[in-house]
């Protein structure tokens, strides 16, 4: 501050030296003024220090008299004045007597229920500015999610807004592209990081389009879908070779899946080599991402294509021109350092924007007027923005160290507040929730509208009304049509008329999955590189006890318990090369075998197995036909009493006595019938 007062002042001095002062106060009294040099949250408070420092006073500083250059009324001027005096000098509003509302020109408050609603009501307001030729509008806030949504409220009618601000290159495709790329190194090719590489619109690897969208959906549900596999390229490889042994893919994939490979392998190496010096890493990362976004005829890369993917070129060549002075990188770090070297790397559109619509920042709006000025965003937090405390200077500190103190930037932001809203027509909007918590109205919101409140008047206008009733008609349907609770009444033709006994209980405690998976014939998708599962767990642990039962049926052998690992290990062979089995299913396998050869031994004192994975079927007469009955008995023992006993293996939970005796669990009830 002191160094710019002081080339102000010798700018003014000079024989054609010339300094404006915007939004300079015209209204307040000499004690309030004197009262502002001390308040650095006023908006005034800048040039009430600046004049100080000059040593002149308001009355030496002449108007710009051009009518033309003038857009607000003096009574909202006026109005703004009184509305944001020091705090200290309030009692004056007891005897101040306020110009009508009408007098303040258009100016209106909308409060919308949430951030969606709010970009809606300023579309719809941009919008009907287009209705009159030649007619301006801008969006100013500093709330940058507002601006984005507003950006896409716009393009439902086909309206491209200049933003000033344009948008981070972090953010846009190529930026996303190139981060998604170093997430899938970084995590070791993880099957979520994979495929939203492969899912990105740039992925094409030189395949048509639909072609590569269609292997990649086979990749996904045949292979990706289930157990996580290894880590790196040879935890998928190894997935595809087990896939085309079982033909579970086509001979297509396992093609694609090579050329994908042979693509990706190289910085595969390059990452696990450890630190790589930063210009041979970064050649090899741009070189793949080129290669896995090739068009068709792999003529060109889409990666370096319009202005988003020029200003990405760009960037890449200046981390290629600054390689020498940067050290050794790592793959593992290098997502964070890529979005950290992106973040605040602002691109935007040179050509095809609205020339009538535009969305600015408080500073761009200064000095610019459009026709309508929208300030958005009017809550406590955005506007002003929340000051942080410093965590290394208290006040006094900054103080004796002559540092502006936190209020200052607030101050400035009010004089941005106040040189917007004394604008031609003014609307204000904010949300009254946010992420559905309350939010709080800004600051200068609660002092304008206090102050009106004394003449009976508010921001709040009757039209408002209207641009909320628009704004709740924009997604409307045309007709409503009450829908039914789901109550599948299905024909008994499409019924079925075989279930197996466990799914009698599923059928009892969720008759709505029957339906779907029996008459709908849907499956759900196992989730992607998801962690083993109770269900497949259970199955591989019934066939190593059925394989142990039948190998030994009457005497166990004295290693009974290295037998039936021995017999594990065969039956988890096919699923022990997933880390997530291997660490969390086998350790409860080798414990659970300890407990089970000592239960046998105990057990086998008095029954013996009779019969394993026994099935019965019971035919049921019913009107329409009959009805089977299947169940299948995982072991049937009989003592030497001849007394029979039925075995059900639970590797989960199992049932209460409440539960088996009302009928809720009736598995091995049913078990025995059949």
């Amino acid at each position: 501050m002191p160094a710019t007062a002081a080339l102000l002042k010798l700018v003014s001095e000079l024989p054609s030296g010339c300094v404006v002062l915007p939004g300079l106060d015209r209204y307040l009294d000499e004690e309030t003024w004197a009262v502002v040099e001390h308040e650095p949250s006023h908006p005034q408070y800048g040039l009430a220090r600046l004049l100080s420092y000059m040593g002149i006073t308001r009355a030496d500083v002449h108007d710009l008299t051009d009518p033309s250059a003038k857009t607000g009324t003096d009574a909202r001027v006026h109005f703004f004045a009184e509305a944001m005096r020091p705090a200290s000098t309030t009692d004056y509003w007891q005897q101040l007597e306020l110009p009508d509302f009408e007098q303040m020109g258009a100016l209106q408050l909308i409060e919308c229920s949430g951030p969606q609603a709010e970009a809606q009501v300023i579309a719809l307001k941009m919008r009907e500015v287009l209705e009159t030729p030649n007619k301006t509008a801008t969006l100013v806030t500093p709330d940058r999610d507002l601006s984005r949504r507003v950006s896409a409220e716009l393009r439902r009618w086909g309206i491209e807004v200049d933003d000033s601000a344009g948008a981070s290159l972090d953010q846009s495709p190529p930026g996303v592209f190139l981060r998604l790329i170093a997430k899938m190194v970084a995590d070791r090719f993880d099957p979520l990081s994979v495929l939203a590489v492969l899912k990105h619109p740039y992925a094409n690897m030189g395949y048509p389009i639909g072609r590569f969208r269609t292997l990649v959906r086979e990749l996904e549900i045949n292979l990706l879908r289930g157990p996580k596999p290894a880590e790196g390229l040879g935890g998928l490889e190894s997935l595809v070779i087990a896939a085309v042994a079982q033909t579970k893919i086509s001979c297509e994939l396992e093609s694609w899946f090579t050329k994908f490979k042979q693509i990706v392998k190289p910085l595969e190496d390059l990452a696990l080599s450890g630190e790589v010096p930063f210009e041979k890493f970064l050649k090899k990362y741009v070189s793949v991402a080129e290669e896995l976004c090739v068009s068709e005829n792999e003529l060109q890369t889409v990666l370096w294509q319009g202005h988003f993917g020029e200003e990405a070129a760009s960037f890449i060549s200046e981390l290629l021109r600054a390689s020498d002075i940067a050290g050794p990188v790592k793959s593992d770090i290098w997502p964070e350092l890529l979005e950290s070297l992106m973040v605040g790397r602002m691109v935007r559109s040179p050509y095809g924007l609205h020339p009538r619509l535009q969305i600015w920042g408080p500073i761009e709006a200064r000095l610019q007027r459009s026709d309508v000025m929208i300030l958005g965003g009017m809550n406590k937090g955005v506007w002003p923005p929340e000051q942080a405390g410093d965590p290394w200077m208290s006040r006094p500190m900054r103080a004796e160290f002559n540092l502006p103190l936190p209020e200052k930037k607030i101050g400035l932001s009010a004089h941005d507040f106040q040189q917007a809203f004394c604008a031609k027509e003014v609307v204000l909007t904010r949300s009254e929730k946010m992420d559905g918590a309350p939010t709080v109205p800004s600051r200068w919101i609660l002092r304008l509208q206090t102050l009106l409140q004394k003449n009976g008047a508010s921001l709040v206008q009757k039209s408002s009304a209207q641009w909320l009733h628009w704004q709740a008609d924009l997604d409307k349907p045309d007709i409503y049509s009450a829908q039914m609770a789901p109550r599948p009444t299905p024909p008994v033709s499409a019924r079925p008329r075989r279930l197996s006994v466990t799914r009698i209980e599923k059928w009892i405690k969720d008759p709505y999955s029957i339906f779907a998976d029996a008459i709908l014939n849907l499956k759900p998708l196992d989730n992607i590189g998801e962690e083993p599962g109770g269900a497949e767990r259970g199955t591989f642990i019934h066939k190593a006890l059925e394989i142990f039962v039948e190998r030994f049926p009457k005497e166990l052998p004295e290693d009974a318990e290295a037998q039936l690992l021995q017999i594990g290990r065969e039956v988890f062979s096919e699923i022990l090369t997933y880390p997530a089995v291997w660490a969390f299913w086998w350790p409860r396998f080798e414990k659970m075998a300890k407990w089970f050869v000592e239960f046998e031994k105990e057990r086998r004192s008095h029954y013996l197995p009779v019969k394993l994975e026994a099935k019965g079927v019971m035919k049921i007469g019913a009107p329409f036909g009959p009805f089977e009955l299947s169940g299948t008995a995982d072991r049937i023992d009989k003592s030497q009493l001849n007394e029979v006993s039925i075995i059900d293996y639970k590797t989960g939970s199992i049932p209460t006595e409440k539960q088996v005796e009302t009928g809720i669990s009736p598995q091995l009830a049913l078990e025995a019938a059949c």
